[in-house]
């Protein structure tokens, strides 16, 4: 099993680059940076984490900008989106960011995604809370085109273009791995459709039901002519303790990501260490 660190990169933090080079020094597989374009003032969707929203989902860097800092500081340690938020981005851009940083890190990347709990947020970028995730899937079938064929072209209702140029393309091939996030009832649908892996998000405790879920995707993905062991599963946010660690290696889970506190870099710092005793 991998292990990996997540963290919001704000600008009172650790920065990505020293953090990067520190976590590689102590074994980490990866480093996850989340994204939140905004936060609109007005918000009246909950959090799903607790009653306040953080302070850093208002300060975190672009994760592109984050992840291509990373890689420039460091040589092995993949970078990771956790999660980008397909549907509050334009796909021909963010093709060509994906791309571009799978490039510039040697093939390092992970494009983890997802189609985002605000409302309000979402709505701010022109697409409709309810149909989100419809948005999500022309998206990134239509970025996969970007990706793999040199004349891309995709039309949808949703996304709409004739064919085009678009380079680099990614060193990974046919392109970085794709993790869904969530835990929703058509989450799988997804996953086994357009990506290659499952990304869901522990809060305090490892997700509910976690190995029953993981061998009901494998399950599928078998009887949907998919390799099995293709599928890779990722608990973001697992909690850093030992029997957490030990209960999803034994539930079949490939990776498990702690997250870092958003705070000033020696106590990032100390958990960084904390963490790597454990993962020892």
């Amino acid at each position: 099993m991998h292990f990996a660190v997540g963290i919001f990169p704000t600008d009172y933090t650790a920065q990505p680059g020293e953090l990067a080079r520190r976590a590689e020094e102590r074994g980490f597989e990866s480093l996850w940076f989340p994204e939140h374009t905004h936060i609109p003032v007005a918000r009246k969707t909950p959090w799903p984490g607790g009653p306040q929203l953080p302070r850093e989902y208002m300060h975190n860097y672009d994760p592109f900008v984050a992840c291509t800092a990373a890689a420039a500081a460091t040589r092995e340690i993949k970078v990771a989106t956790g999660i980008c938020l397909v549907v509050q981005r334009d796909p021909i851009i963010t093709a060509k960011e994906v791309a571009s940083v799978d490039v510039v890190s040697g093939g390092r990347f992970i494009f983890g995604i997802g189609g985002g709990w605000n409302a309000e947020e979402v709505e701010d970028h022109g697409t409709s809370f309810k149909v989100r995730f419809r948005v999500l899937r022309e998206r990134v079938l239509a970025m996969k085109e970007l990706w793999t064929k040199d004349e891309a072209e995709y039309h949808g209702r949703y996304v709409n273009f004739d064919k085009s140029w678009s380079y680099p393309k990614p060193v990974q091939k046919p392109h970085p791995p794709i993790f869904m996030g969530g835990d929703g009832p058509t989450t799988f649908d997804r996953v086994l459709e357009f990506c290659d892996g499952w990304l869901p998000i522990g809060r305090g405790a490892l997700p509910p039901g976690l190995a029953d879920k993981v061998r009901s995707l494998r399950q599928r993905a078998e009887a949907a002519g998919r390799d099995p062991a293709s599928l890779a599963v990722t608990v973001f946010a697992c909690p850093p303790q030992p029997e957490a660690v030990a209960e999803a290696e034994r539930a079949g889970v490939d990776r498990v990501i702690f997250i870092l506190p958003c705070r000033e870099p020696e106590t990032v710092w100390s958990a960084l260490d904390q963490y790597a005793a454990l993962i020892r």
